[in-house]
């Protein structure tokens, strides 16, 4: 029989990934279902619960959350920490009667502390103080963490907290202000070039280090948890690489094919100055990512043309 997999948040990056792939490579194994706000909406306890009990899934991945880069993180602070709270408190509630449906909670790297050692283990965890500009979205992916370890006690429930680094692809979010660095980049290098632009301004100093997961491989690590029925509370999943911001800008701007000089404006902040993350518990367990940062951010601007309409401004 195949396994049901409720997919919550299944429009974004994260959750139309997962569905190309079971779609694509592991439909004879999975049925999936990919839930959108009309079928519930998750601000909604009684909608939410309604929908897992008549889906009666054998795992649910929890896709579903309000995302948003640097500048949405940090002057949306209120909205970020209260939706990823009410999202998160309706699904895992609503599975407080149904031990028997395994878990899946996508997190995010931004949940460690800004001081935490380089590169980042599972252990780090809750040992220090977090990244400023984004601790209300990291509180709200902390509360599910602990919340699934108290469904685990008490009620035998399994719950995967996969946290993985930052993140890109199709279907992202590509805003011009508000979207994550590379998304952010790309549409805003896109419209320069359509302007005609000769200079490209970039926040920060251009020094912070980062590491990229192109999504598919996210999707993979997830189907790979799956199959293997691997049973961790908390597992990180990254790429193992590191590329500057200046680095990552300059990748974008040959994918773009954009002719024009980067300048970093360093009145605006950088963020945590590094954030790799540990992940040797998943590669030690068979999972590594095949998708290389030049060939993703290559396939992810095909979809951008595509799918994103950049109006020339005047």
């Amino acid at each position: 029989m195949k396994e049901k997999i409720l997919v919550f948040g299944s429009a974004g990056l994260v959750g139309s990934a997962i569905n190309r792939l079971i779609t694509s490579k592991y439909s004879e194994n999975y049925s999936i279902f990919p839930a959108t706000r009309n079928d519930a909406n998750l601000f909604k306890f009684n909608e939410t619960y309604d929908l897992i009990q008549k889906i009666k899934p054998t795992c649910i991945v929890n896709a579903a959350a309000r995302v948003g880069g640097i500048v949405a993180n940090n002057t949306e602070r209120t909205q970020f920490i209260l939706e990823n709270l009410k999202i998160n408190i309706n699904i895992l509630e609503s599975v407080v009667k149904f031990p028997e449906i395994k878990v899946i909670n996508l997190g995010s790297s931004c949940i460690y502390p800004l001081d935490a050692s380089n590169p980042i283990h599972e252990s780090s965890l809750m040992t220090g103080k977090l990244e400023p500009t984004n601790s209300p979205y990291a509180m709200a992916k902390l509360t599910a963490i602990e919340i699934g370890d108290a469904l685990s006690q008490q009620f035998g429930h399994k719950i995967i907290n996969l946290m993985p680094t930052n993140l890109y692809g199709p279907n992202d979010n590509f805003s011009p202000v508000k979207s994550h660095v590379i998304p952010g980049l790309m549409y805003r290098m896109a419209l320069a070039k359509k302007n005609g632009a000769d200079t490209f301004n970039v926040w920060g100093t251009g020094l912070p280090k980062r590491e990229f997961l192109h999504v598919d491989d996210l999707a993979e690590a997830i189907l790979f948890v799956l199959k293997n029925d691997i049973d961790e509370k908390l597992i990180n999943i990254g790429s193992s690489k590191e590329v500057t911001i200046l680095e990552l800008a300059e990748i974008i701007k040959d994918t773009v094919n954009f002719e024009a000089k980067i300048i970093f404006d360093k009145t605006k902040p950088d963020g945590n100055p590094q954030k790799l993350l540990d992940s040797s518990k998943i590669n030690s367990l068979g999972w590594k990512p095949t998708i290389d940062l030049k060939e993703g951010m290559k396939s992810t601007y095909e979809w951008f043309q595509k799918n994103i309409d950049v109006k020339k401004t005047s």
